[in-house]
């Protein structure tokens, strides 16, 4: 069912609001985009030419046919132009198809390169871009508007050259057979503009709503159709409202598309109704022109076929200004993705560090996630989350009120901060544990020193060298990184564990694996190490998982590890093997671990005492306990009684901190 009153609410529309935004910097950043392809967007142009003129022959052919060949019974004549009217189209047929090949060449080749570029670029973008942004929002400007941008280069584009040519061409050999009728088919034209100045505004909205819901619609199946989501949903018996919800993001889709088409019909029913206004004119002064001898039968017929040629492109190129507006909408936003600005990338000074010590320095470092509304690296037009200062999302206001519009800065005094003024030192191969009450800031530390986000205020340094100048590549390559949710593709066991050394070899693999106590476990696999692990690794269970992401971080043989060790959802063995494990990798490298267990915290040769985002104490475990500080309160809390042993500490896992 249409919401709204009337066919006629599907075309009213404020043209101040929306005014096709067709401006030269946008059109020379798309020609940019075809620099490569000049050379045979030329020859395309010349085939277009040809293509165009042959059109103009079969209508003489015809002419000569009914004013010479058959009222002087020439076999001769006639069998010649028979032979014409076949070998036009054929030639122009086949001139055709090398058209077509080089417009389609051009325009996959564009839009792969778009394609690449926007993909190149969301890589990129900091952890912060993708914690703001639904992923179903990315995978419409992937997809939904690339295609668009596709059909505008290998459609629109090549339509309007080809109209233009085509009613150039058609004009003039029109004027050369009778100008009074030329003059006559031409003096509708105003009746083909004005329509389409008044649907082409609207029509540009239209799109641009539909791309919009569409992306509400794709990212909204993305949230439910993933192994999470349906878990989920199953979990809380929610089927019947995501049905609901999906139902109406699909009616909204399907009533804008109605919209789209009934303005479109309306549109081409006034076209419809001028070429045949034209027709009828030229067929009225025509007949005339005949009955008083003023030029033959031939004439007026071939000059009504001319009228086909002539109305059709006239048509295509009033339309032409609607579908070039449409076109643009899908290249704005393909360019909105693009322009978005990279937040955490490498300095020009940047150096490669081959092989690090492993001394890491906060020096007054202070961090807030919100610090991110100054950033502007967001998805115009979209509603996104923001991150609360322990690391969680939460929704954040839509600014649909301008679909440009970004995030209002945010005052340093208005922030909350995850990370505030925090000084600490760890030496080569030592282990510092974080510990502290959930939403400390604990995760927001671990996320700093692999360089996820930068400090908003202060410097971390690794082996001295600020982090903002070193390469992020060299960056990746000297910490590891195993986080509470262990996230594994849809592939084999083997491909999940390459992707932290492409080029390891199968011993190299199963050292791994045994150091992280898997290896047994997967060669019991029916298929080993070709197992498919299902979406996120959902076929392993929560240790296995984990295991896994313990085996691929020694495979990658960082020289700083930095782990959540959250262990208490497991059962007992899978914990005692993880924890196994964990010592292994730990062993000569510098540690900086979220720790849970009072075996890590009291093997620990540094722990940070972390409390609403301040590093408030530091030191060993004696010398915190004589502090009677934070630590002393928590370890007694924690671990009195009872909980002195190494494995007694079980507490619940933390989602921020």
């Amino acid at each position: 069912m249409l919401h709204g009153g009337g066919w006629w609410s599907y075309v009213r529309y404020d043209e101040r609001k929306d005014r096709p935004q067709v401006s030269r910097d946008l059109l020379l950043r798309v020609a940019q985009t075809a620099r490569p392809y000049w050379g045979q967007a030329m020859l395309m142009l010349v085939a277009i030419l040809i293509v165009s003129l042959l059109g103009l022959i079969p209508p003489l052919l015809i002419r000569d046919l009914i004013d010479n060949a058959l009222p002087a019974r020439d076999i001769a004549r006639l069998n010649l132009l028979a032979l014409g009217m076949i070998l036009v189209p054929l030639l122009s047929g086949l001139i055709g198809v090398g058209q077509r090949y080089l417009g389609a060449n051009i325009g996959e080749g564009i839009i792969a390169y778009l394609r690449q570029a926007l993909y190149a670029h969301m890589q990129r973008m900091s952890l912060r871009f993708f914690t703001h942004t639904k992923t179903g929002e990315l995978m419409s400007r992937l997809n939904n508007d690339v295609v668009g941008a596709q059909r505008a280069v290998t459609g629109t584009f090549i339509d309007i050259i080809t109209n233009i040519v085509a009613l150039i061409t058609t004009l003039v050999i029109m004027a050369s057979l009778e100008w009074r009728l030329t003059f006559l088919s031409i003096i509708i034209f105003p009746l083909f503009v004005l329509p389409a100045r008044r649907v082409g505004r609207v029509l540009r909205q239209i799109v641009r709503e539909a791309l919009d819901k569409n992306a509400a619609m794709n990212a909204m199946m993305n949230e439910t159709l993933n192994v999470s989501g349906a878990l989920l949903t199953k979990l809380f018996g929610r089927q019947s409202d995501e049905i609901g919800k999906f139902t109406q993001h699909s009616g909204e889709v399907q009533d804008i598309g109605v919209r789209r088409a009934i303005v479109g019909r309306w549109f081409f029913l006034s076209l419809s109704l001028a070429s045949a206004l034209g027709t009828a004119l030229v067929f009225w002064a025509g007949g005339h022109l005949v009955i008083s001898g003023a030029f033959t039968i031939g004439t007026i017929i071939a000059f009504t076929n001319y009228l086909a040629q002539l109305y059709g492109p006239m048509a295509s190129l009033t339309n032409a200004r609607v579908e070039f507006a449409q076109s643009l909408v899908s290249f704005e936003r393909v360019f909105e993705v693009l322009d978005l600005p990279v937040e955490i990338e490498d300095a020009s000074d940047a150096v490669a560090i081959e092989r690090m010590q492993g001394r890491i320095q906060f020096e007054n470092v202070s961090f807030s996630y919100s610090a991110a509304d100054e950033t502007g690296a967001f998805l115009p037009g979209v509603t996104t989350q923001g991150s609360s200062e322990d690391g969680t999302d939460h929704p954040r206001a839509d600014t649909s009120g301008d679909d440009r519009a970004l995030f209002a800065p945010t005052r340093a005094a208005d922030r909350q901060w995850a990370v505030r003024h925090v000084n600490f030192e760890v030496k080569p191969g030592q282990l510092a544990a974080l510990v502290g009450p959930s939403g400390a800031g604990k995760t927001s530390i671990t996320y700093l020193l692999p360089r996820l986000y930068d400090p908003t205020e202060g410097c971390i340094t690794l082996d001295g060298h600020d982090l903002c100048r070193i390469t992020m590549a060299s960056l990746a390559q000297q910490i590891g990184m195993v986080t509470q949710e262990t996230y594994l593709f849809h592939d084999t066991i083997r491909a999940n564990l390459l992707y932290a050394k492409s080029d390891a070899s199968q011993a190299e693999i199963e050292a791994a694996c045994r150091a992280a106590n898997i290896h047994d476990f997967i060669i019991s696999l029916p298929d080993g190490y070709e197992t498919v692990v299902g979406e996120r690794g959902y076929r392993l269970s929560g240790g296995e998982k984990q295991r896994m992401a313990i085996a691929r971080v020694i495979l990658k043989d960082p020289r700083v590890l930095v782990l959540d060790e959250a262990t208490s959802s497991l059962d007992s063995q899978s914990e005692a093997l993880i924890q196994a494990a964990l010592e292994r990798v730990m062993q000569d490298r510098t540690s900086l671990v979220i720790a849970h267990r009072l075996s890590t915290i009291l093997a620990a040769d540094l722990i940070l005492v972390m409390d609403g985002g301040e590093l408030v104490e530091q030191g060993t475990h004696a010398e915190l306990l004589a502090r009677g500080g934070l630590y002393a309160s928590l370890y007694n809390t924690q671990f009195g009684g009872d909980g002195l042993s190494a494995t007694g500490y079980q507490p619940s896992p933390e989602a921020g901190g």
